[in-house]
């Protein structure tokens, strides 16, 4: 089995595994984790979105982010919020990181396993875990699965039994 195999299957199953939470408050995703905020199902997906826009144009391909006006409401640091009018719909956002997902899946594949040893074009701060092309990649799936927590935790916050595997 090739690394791009390994990667493909990572994005598969940590964005899926992430997803499904997200999915399921479809009916209530500015349901905050805590009683003191944090990340709502509707900010985790469009962070997610917006940074997977953000690894495939600016880190893999070197172009414009088409999403980054996103920022505004979903870029690191950024504090979510309770209004749905700070938001596009989450059937969009919902749309939108079905297609970006796409797009990334599809640069991948066009990839061999030697192109993949590329650098990337991530700051040079982040070079350690986004220093070449296939770590950008992998990390994109590992991304998906740091923030399910704070899906999982809105879940329990909006009265929802967990979901198993």
């Amino acid at each position: 089995m090739e690394s791009k195999d390994l990667i493909k299957m990572n994005i598969a199953t940590c964005r899926g595994l992430t997803l499904d939470l997200i999915a399921d408050m479809a009916d209530a995703p500015l349901t905050f984790p805590t009683s003191k905020g944090g990340s709502h199902p509707l900010w985790v997906l469009g962070h997610l979105t917006l940074s997977e826009s953000m690894f495939l144009h600016d880190w893999i391909q070197g172009d414009t982010n088409p999403l980054a006006e996103w920022g505004k409401q979903f870029g690191n640091g950024t504090d979510p919020s309770d209004n749905a009018d700070d938001y596009p719909s989450f059937e969009e956002v919902m749309e939108k990181s079905n297609e970006v997902n796409q797009q990334l899946m599809a640069k991948l594949d066009s990839y061999s396993e030697e192109d993949l040893d590329q650098p990337s074009k991530a700051p040079e701060a982040m070079s350690k875990s986004f220093g070449t092309l296939r770590q950008v990649f992998f990390m994109a799936g590992v991304h998906w699965m740091m923030h399910r927590g704070n899906v999982a935790d809105a879940r329990r916050s909006a009265g929802k039994p967990p979901l198993r595997m």
